[in-house]
């Protein structure tokens, strides 16, 4: 076992550790800081396997963007901020399937490979990985913009009591010294 292993293994330790600590903690703001440490390991595990593109996207994408509009979404809807109580319920049964999946999951790759070596092959580029994404990949991509972008404006819309309301008071909208002469 190689020094690449070893780190393979404890960053993979350490994302399994951190994605049980993203659903077990009762705190949401802790659930997304913990999101970051899984992710930010899967980053990790990205770099050893010597795929810097996609560990920097990874980094970028999800770290930097999608936990960031996780916490505001947070913070701009008023969520609870602590321990929530509807939080709190039995956890046997998403343990029960949680295990099923990752034990089926783990025969089915055990009975893929066999323990056999793959051929991995040739190294692409970035230039190429760049060519297939902004050729194939483009439409998803703003796709997906748009649809984040709709939904922080309404978790905006959400949080602002005030908007989409009509005064009923006629006499709160005007200013106070309208009805002064100088």
């Amino acid at each position: 076992m190689t020094g690449a292993d070893v780190l393979l293994l404890a960053l993979g330790a350490v994302a399994v550790g951190a994605g049980a600590l993203v659903v077990a903690t009762r705190h949401l703001v802790r659930a997304g800081l913990w999101l970051v440490v899984c992710l930010g390991a899967l980053a990790g595990d990205y770099l050893v396997l010597t795929a810097e593109l996609v560990a920097w996207v990874q980094v970028l994408i999800y770290v930097g963007a999608v936990v960031v509009l996780l916490l505001f979404a947070v913070m701009l809807t008023r969520a609870p901020i602590g321990p929530s109580d509807d939080l709190d319920r039995p956890g046997w049964a998403a343990a029960l399937v949680g295990a099923g999946s990752g034990l089926g999951l783990a025969v089915l790759l055990i009975d893929a490979f066999r323990w056999s070596r793959v051929d991995l092959p040739a190294a692409g580029t970035a230039e190429r990985l760049g060519e297939q994404l902004f050729r194939s990949w483009v439409l998803p991509f703003e796709v997906l913009s748009v649809l984040l972008l709709a939904a922080l404006v309404g978790a905006i819309v959400l949080s602002r009591p005030d908007i989409g309301r009509r005064s009923t008071d006629t006499s709160a909208a005007q200013p106070a010294d309208e009805g002064r002469r100088p």
